[in-house]
């Protein structure tokens, strides 16, 4: 699959996570935000391990580097979220600022980054790409609770390399 296809599918993924957690009863709402961290956790990763760093030039670095101060943003609220539970009083609105942050990353890769990145790429290396993401994304999950390495990247932003 091509890495820009990809990455799409897991933002529609993720916004229709997002609308399932808003609705969501108090008992249902722990599950909801396990698999949209995961989510999350997977993406994130396969965008600065794989995605960002080939699409890395002079015409992207800005956008690159906003992306990736991004991604920290949300781990920060990831993290702070798996140590809560959904009667605390600021769950929700945390979830709801995460929401925000992802839906402002979504719209900014795919209304600038993307259109960028097609017009630099060959179809086929497109293709390359979205199959060396879409297995470290399969590996990823297959470990299991890709949500708890999040902590973990709560430091400085992902390098870009």
């Amino acid at each position: 699959m091509d890495a820009i296809d990809l990455l799409m599918i897991q933002h529609e993924e993720a916004k229709a996570l997002f609308k399932k957690i808003e609705r969501a009863e108090d008992d249902e709402k722990q599950d909801l935000f396990e698999r949209v961290a995961d989510a999350l956790a997977v993406h994130a990763t396969i965008e600065e391990k794989q995605f960002y760093p080939a699409t890395r030039n002079a015409r992207t670095e800005e956008m690159l580097q906003e992306a990736v101060e991004e991604h920290l943003a949300a781990k920060r609220l990831i993290a702070d979220l798996l140590e809560m539970t959904p009667d605390d009083p600021q769950f929700d609105a945390k979830i709801a600022v995460l929401k925000e942050q992802v839906e402002h990353h979504i719209e900014e890769e795919e209304q600038e980054l993307f259109p960028e990145v097609r017009r630099m790429f060959k179809a086929d290396e497109l293709e390359d790409l979205g199959v060396a993401m879409e297995d470290m994304a399969e590996d990823l999950k297959a470990e299991g609770a890709p949500r708890e390495s999040v902590p973990a990247e709560t430091g400085p932003a992902a390098p870009l390399e």
